[in-house]
């Protein structure tokens, strides 16, 4: 099986959440033929393969990126402009998937990022709670909630063909505190970096954003050193 083949089989065999508690409402884009279509294309391009890849772990997906196109730490005019896959997607725009597309350039190339990484979230359907983003994590029910679910979701990825046992929170806070205490209890990762998430680059720190981009090149070089 390849990477490919994996990955699109984990994302296709989810089972759809219903009735979330607490308000919180689901982004399940993997009912959608066209985000089908686009993650088929995306993941047939990048990962028909099985050489070793290091898995980036990111919150849930976004309604603006990956709740739309299925592929994380993208959005629909970045999935067209950069990786070159037309889609009938609704163009919206994702501050994250702007940086990364940064982080790419200097790595080498949509193609030379891809072959090393693999961007995938904690939880692998995003959340909305009053209509905007929510997290995984925001409150001790939902967590609560969905943690049989992530636990699963990690142990199939972690499966992945010649995967690196050391991994990266695309988070600095709540994200990889969350993955260092399941590592604790459940031994996924041998070894968890972290690296600031892009919506806080872009927030907060876009005056010094090439600063940001070099700082995860400096981790991506030193995963992918250390990779299997």
């Amino acid at each position: 099986m390849t990477c490919a083949e994996a990955i699109l089989d984990f994302y296709f065999s989810l089972p759809e959440p219903h009735d979330p508690p607490g308000g919180v409402e689901a982004i399940f884009p993997y009912r959608d033929p066209e985000t089908r279509r686009v993650m088929e294309a995306f993941y047939t391009k990048y990962y028909s393969d099985t050489r070793p890849r290091t898995l980036l772990f990111g919150i849930n997906p976004g309604r603006f990126g990956a709740g739309q196109t299925g592929v994380g730490f993208t959005d629909p005019v970045l999935m067209e402009k950069v990786c070159h896959i037309p889609n009938a997607l609704p163009k919206t725009n994702e501050l994250s998937a702007q940086f990364i597309c940064e982080v790419m350039a200097s790595y080498g190339g949509p193609e030379a990022f891809y072959g090393d990484f693999l961007f995938t979230t904690v939880l692998p359907f995003g959340l909305l709670k009053n209509g905007k983003n929510y997290n995984y994590y925001d409150d001790t029910t939902t967590l609560e909630y969905f943690e049989p679910l992530i636990v699963e979701s990690i142990r199939k990825q972690m499966a992945y063909p010649n995967v690196n046992r050391r991994i990266a929170s695309v988070g600095k806070g709540k994200n990889v505190v969350y993955l260092e205490k399941l590592n604790k209890r459940l031994g996924f990762f041998e070894a968890i970096e972290a690296m600031p998430h892009p919506r806080w680059v872009m927030q907060y720190r876009r005056k010094d954003k090439m600063r940001e981009v070099e700082n995860y090149i400096t981790v991506l070089r030193r995963l992918k050193g250390n990779g299997n």
